[in-house]
């Protein structure tokens, strides 16, 4: 998560975010418990076996471990190895064989820089694998600035060969986090809207599984709800 926030500056909410994430009081416990599983379910087509390396870069992975990754993102909060700004990787280039950048390119300011540094660190014949919202609700972590098609992403690539391209997850789980974001945005309290969210996400989670089907379809570019490219850099 990134925007033109001084790198360790983080804003108060998100503080608060990671810290119930990692909580064990029992109340934050509970509420772990009780959470609805998410209305999307992952497209089971996207490639995953692209090789690692001895040297990894998992961009934006605050609040959570990643083995085998050098962890960045712009706060040093639980998990992160190196607090930055991925529009100035402070890594030498042409060091790691595999790159993951999910969800992170909405957030920054600049994405064609960000682009630009990820390939500079990039070692040749290494991999790429980044993922993006289309169709997903405005969510500020902390700011929250574009969207993106595949044709997008395939744009933002230049020298580097695109190897996939598709949509993570489909039509079905934009419609459920619209539903769900449309439902809490009619009521005026806090509390309400954290009880709604709960449970309409256990009665709406079992439809995430039509997306097993409309994936299959080209016409779920038209309201995908992410999409993923995966780039290799040429030796």
């Amino acid at each position: 998560m990134w925007s033109d926030a001084a790198v360790g500056v983080m804003p108060v909410d998100l503080v608060d975010v990671y810290r119930k994430r990692a909580s064990r009081h029992w109340l934050n416990r509970m509420l772990r418990l009780l959470s609805p599983p998410a209305p999307f379910i992952m497209n089971p087509g996207e490639p995953k076996d692209f090789p690692l390396g001895r040297w990894n870069l998992y961009i934006g992975g605050a609040g959570r471990r990643v083995d085998g990754y050098v962890n960045i993102d712009l706060f040093a909060v639980s998990g992160v190895d190196v607090a930055t700004d991925a529009e100035l990787l402070p890594f030498r280039g042409d060091l790691f064989q595999r790159i993951e950048c999910d969800a992170v390119l909405e957030h920054v300011r600049d994405p064609q820089r960000v682009m630009s540094e990820m390939c500079r660190v990039l070692a040749p014949g290494g991999y790429l694998h980044i993922v993006t919202p289309f169709c997903h609700p405005f969510h500020e972590y902390p700011r929250d600035f574009r969207r993106f098609t595949i044709d997008g992403l395939e744009l933002l690539a230049g020298p580097m060969q695109v190897v996939a391209a598709g949509w993570r997850t489909g039509p079905t789980a934009t419609l459920l986090v619209v539903a769900i974001e449309y439902v809490k945005l009619l009521l005026p309290f806090r509390i309400w809207r954290a009880f709604a969210h709960v449970v309409c996400g256990w009665l709406l989670f079992p439809l995430r599984y039509l997306d097993l089907l409309l994936l299959r379809s080209p016409e779920a570019r038209r309201i995908g709800n992410h999409c993923y490219i995966w780039l290799r850099k040429r030796g």
